[in-house]
């Protein structure tokens, strides 16, 4: 004896409700969290993956005493902050006091001493080929609202060219990090 028989087959109701909920399903499928796509910022050799469509800007920040400019692409999405940024300094001895300088700036916008920059609590294996100078730093501080925030970030460099890369959130899932550092790569 079959469904259909006993009386039991689908109304229209339950088929068209079975019909929009995998229409629904297919939607969410189609736009993940974490839409991954290639970075590759102008003037330099550097290869990223990003989580999201990231925003262009560039600024002229202090750094090693004079004004420089840094480009920074940015995106923001699953309650995490995607950044990849660099400068150029224009002279290759100024980029182990550079890095420095950046990884302190760092851990000022979380409301944290400089001085963390030097704990090896606050450091993680980070390593990139191509970049001789390179090193990595979490912490976790205070967000601009008074939240904690946790960062992890990369400080790297080429020739006379410094870069950050970092991710920031109230928690960082391995998995998302994970990704987003071992993507970066320096050809």
């Amino acid at each position: 004896m079959s469904l259909i028989s006993a009386g039991r087959a689908p109304g229209r109701r339950q088929l068209t409700a079975a019909i929009v909920l995998i229409a629904l399903l297919a939607l969410f499928a189609c736009s993940p969290t974490f839409n991954w796509r290639e970075l590759r910022p102008q003037g330099t050799p550097l290869l990223a993956l990003m989580p999201c469509k990231p925003e262009r800007v560039t600024r002229t920040v202090p750094l090693m005493g004079t004004g420089t400019e840094m480009h920074l692409h940015s995106c923001d999405t699953g309650g995490l902050s995607f950044a990849v940024a660099w400068a150029e300094l224009g002279d290759a001895t100024r980029v182990e006091a550079a890095l420095g300088e950046w990884s302190r700036a760092s851990l000022a916008s979380l409301r944290l001493a400089p001085e963390v920059a030097d704990s090896p609590e606050a450091h993680w294996a980070f390593r990139l080929p191509g970049a001789p100078k390179a090193r990595g730093l979490m912490a976790q501080g205070t967000g601009p609202q008074g939240q904690a925030v946790q960062m992890r970030a990369a400080y790297f460099a080429r020739g006379s060219q410094v870069f950050q890369a970092a991710v920031y959130g109230s928690s960082l899932p391995s998995e998302v990090t994970t990704t987003f550092f071992e993507a970066l790569k320096l050809p």
